[in-house]
Parts: C-alpha cells; structure tokens; sequence
C-alpha cells in the first residue's frame, strides 16, 4: 500500500480542501493517521466493524484492546452511548474539548469490533484543530489509538507515524509536533463511581475538584491480572516501550541525590559491561552524568516543568531506539499531578522494572 501523505502549514487557518480526501476515505473505511494535542492518532470509522479490524492489524494491536471513539462537538455523543450519567455530563463540559476520554455504557450502534467487545464505548472530543476539522468532515466518529506499532513510544510527530506505519495505512496528515505529549486521561463514568484507567493532562486532583469522589484503577499502579480484560487502552500490555531494556530509579523520599547516584552507578556497571548505555534525566540533573563514559545522556526537560517532561517523553525513548541504545537508566518524578501520567508511562514502559534508593 502506498501511504500519500499531507502537510498543514497553518493549523489555525486550514483549509477543507486539504482534508477532504482525508475525510473520504475515512468514511469508506480507509485509515488516517492525524495529530491531536496529544498524541498522533491512527483513525477509521469507529461504526465500521472492517476499519476497526485494519486499525488493529497495521498496528498489530490485540483485538481485546478497546479503541477510543473521537468527535467533533458533543450532539454526536448521543448516537453513540445508551445513557449519559450526569458525572459524565459535568466532565463534558468541564474538560471537552480537550485531552479527556470518557467511557459510557455503549449503544447498538457501535461495534464489538471498536470497543474490544466491551459493552462499554470511550469516547473523546480533541481539541486540535486539524482533528476536529478532519472528524467534523469526515461525518462519522473516529476510531483513533496512538498512530505507532502497538507496544512502542506513541508518536508525537508526523515522521514518528512515518518511520512505524508507512505502507500499512492510506494517508498521514503532518499537522507538526503535537503539545502535551501524553495520551489522554481515561475516566469510566459508566458504573457508580467514576474510575480513573488512564492518567493524563487533566490530573486526578482536577477530576476530583470536579467531581468530588473519584477512584483509581489498580491498573494504574501496577500490571494487570493475568486473563483479566482491559477497560480502556493501555491498560493490560506492554505500552510506550523502547526497544532497549528500561530501568526506573526511584528515590525513596523527595531527595534526588540517592536515585541520581544510582542511575550513575547502574550506567557505569552497564557501561564496563560492553552495553550502549542511554540515561533519562533532567536539565537540572544532566551534570551528574557527564563522567559516564560513552553514555548516550539525554535530558527529558526541567524538574521545575512537568509539562516539558511530559512533552518530551516519547521522543526521547524513540531517540534511544535511533541510537541503538541497549539498556536505559531513568530518573523517577513525583507522582501527583501530571506526574502520575509521566510515572504511568515511564513504568508501563520499563515493564514495571523499578529499582527503589
């Protein structure tokens, strides 16, 4: 399969006409990688059982991992959802558009196929510019996970879809880099109290000012049962992993200098070892490691800066996939806020291997 691919120049000003062919074939089951503020989504008519199925095949996804639904305003909720709870109602209009996907008991109307044999359907309202154009044009809600082979760093730029799926899928929209970095908080709304299966830019503490209560699933904060179904995406597999081995270095309190000096310790022994040894650290802490001979040493942003740290994350672990690195030590960040997202990532991405100074 030949993959076209189009670039927009000015996401605040663009032009239908460069997303009308996008759009076409996003309603004749086809498959569309675009940006969001998040991350780049793989998109196909969520109402098409057989765009679902080549979703899961170019990313080579297992089919029990449910696929979020995108749209461009609210009215095109309703279709596809058999109650909206009022929690969700608050959180619609609290956070959409924007980087939240809800989960609400689904209606017949959208396929097993999309929601992973759920009875339940994740549904979320981007507000980058270029999807919700591209959805609005398209008349149909979009099926759209990270635009990367499954298991790897998601893609935060158009050549990061490029270099995984070109010629397993039919367009990519170059809208350029995204802005958050991180895929989106996932909230189930459909049961009696609201859960959280995936952290992201709108953070625990602002769910809770939201709507008082809320509770975190037990996948959040370690790895799933085994034969247990996921509830929303990246829950139950092995997610965001570069191809080297990844370790987190996790201080035991709010001092960095025990999980600095470690990290160092873990690069030397690794390095005099014959290993191509990559390091995740900080603006801040980037000196620490300029004695480490041959390490691959990367900063993923500032401490003082979470947002840069978020934004950075998936570029960096792609960087080390480049560099044909072969094992990668990192630094740990404080898990509230957006730190919990981060910390999601980077231990879903290390396969949970945390070594705690």
């Amino acid at each position: 399969m030949e993959t076209k691919k189009i670039l927009i120049e000015d996401r605040e000003h663009i032009e239908d006409a460069l997303l009308i062919e996008a759009a076409q074939i996003l309603r004749e089951g086809g498959l569309v990688a675009f940006p969001t503020e998040t991350v780049y989504g793989l998109g196909g008519n969520a109402l098409d059982e057989k765009a679902s199925e080549k979703i899961y095949a170019a990313k080579g996804r297992p089919s029990d991992n449910p696929l979020i639904a995108h749209v461009s305003c609210i009215e095109e909720v309703e279709p596809l959802v058999s109650r909206i709870p009022e929690a969700g109602r608050r959180l619609m209009e609290a956070y959409w558009p924007g980087p939240l996907t809800l989960i609400f008991p689904k209606s017949k109307q959208v396929p097993y196929a999309t929601t992973g044999g759920l009875e339940t359907v994740a549904i979320r309202m981007p507000s980058d510019p270029v999807a919700q154009r591209l959805i609005a044009l398209a008349g149909v809600p979009v099926a759209a996970p990270s635009a990367n082979t499954s298991g790897r760093p998601s893609p935060t730029t158009a050549q990061h879809v490029w270099d995984d799926l070109a010629g397993r899928i039919d367009m990519i929209i170059d809208g350029g880099p995204v802005g958050i970095g991180l895929e989106s908080t996932i909230i189930d709304v459909s049961g009696p109290v609201p859960t959280v299966l995936r952290p992201g830019a709108v953070t625990m503490e602002m769910l809770e000012d939201t709507l008082g209560k809320v509770a975190i699933d037990p996948a959040i904060l370690g790895p799933m049962a085994e034969g247990e179904r996921p509830k929303a995406p990246g829950m139950k597999y092995k997610h965001y992993a570069p191809k080297a081995d990844l370790t987190l270095v996790e201080p035991s309190g709010t001092q960095t200098d025990a999980m600095t000096a470690e990290v160092r310790r873990l690069a030397l022994e690794a390095g005099k070892a014959g290993r191509r040894v990559g390091i995740i650290c900080t603006d801040e802490s980037r000196q620490c490691y300029a004695d480490v001979a041959g390490a691959l040493i990367r900063s993923i942003g500032s401490r003082r800066e979470p947002s840069s740290v978020a934004h950075n994350l998936y570029r960096v672990l792609r960087e080390f996939d480049d560099l044909e690195a072969d094992c990668i030590f990192s630094e740990s960040f404080p898990q509230d806020h957006l730190g919990q997202a981060i910390m999601n990532r980077l231990s879903k991405a290390a396969a949970y291997h945390i070594v705690r100074v």
